[in-house]
């Protein structure tokens, strides 16, 4: 007869599981966030210079589209990276990537509450807080998957320093757009430019 901790072991999802769930949510996420671009209606007939106009008006909501896009498919990518490294499950690291994923299916609607609201300070805050607590969570999963010996043995100590080093870069970048948002929120979000340059020279 099978122990219980035998049965809960496979009860737990495969890697290969979790990282199609991961898969599936980052693909709405990223759609998501072009559906809430939405085009202005103008009085038949528009010209080309109302068009224009429009399009420049949105420029904000385009940037935070594009960025929003972009870390989204950083995380997607970088989550990848570090399941090739996880060999194993457990209840800990399914619930924590389950309280992750449920952060990134909340990117569309703060990007949403930013490109119609950006120019108020609580928008931009809620924005930052929502970036913040999906780099904790994410910088939590690796964290816990070292501490519980849940990765390949073989994978240099090196590697991992730099990985828990690298996952911080959006959490800090999240604090201090924060505190800019209090000074300027439209220009808060321009903070986060500063990863790529991060991870470029790290």
């Amino acid at each position: 007869m099978k122990s219980n901790n035998n049965t809960n072991k496979e009860d737990l999802p495969s890697t290969k599981r979790i990282e199609t769930l991961v898969d599936g949510i980052f693909a709405i996420a990223m759609t998501l966030l072009v559906l809430n671009l939405n085009v202005p209606q103008i009085p038949y007939p528009a010209t080309n210079v109302q068009i224009l106009d429009i399009l420049t008006r949105m420029a904000p909501q385009f940037f935070i589209y594009a960025l929003s896009f972009i870390l989204l498919a950083s995380f997607w990518r970088i989550n990848h990276s570090q399941f090739n490294f996880i060999e194993k499950v457990d209840q800990g690291i399914m619930l924590i990537t389950i309280f992750w994923l449920l952060l990134v299916a909340l990117v569309p609607f703060s990007t949403n509450l930013v490109g119609d609201y950006g120019y108020l300070t609580v928008p931009m805050i809620f924005f930052h807080l929502n970036l913040f607590l999906i780099g904790m969570f994410f910088n939590f999963n690796w964290y816990y998957a070292v501490k519980h010996n849940l990765i390949n043995k073989t994978v240099d100590k090196n590697f991992i320093k730099n990985q828990q080093i690298m996952n911080l870069y959006l959490p800090i970048c999240a604090i201090i757009a924060t505190g800019v948002a209090f000074i300027s929120p439209e220009y808060s979000s321009l903070v986060y430019l500063a990863i790529f340059f991060m991870k470029r020279f790290h």
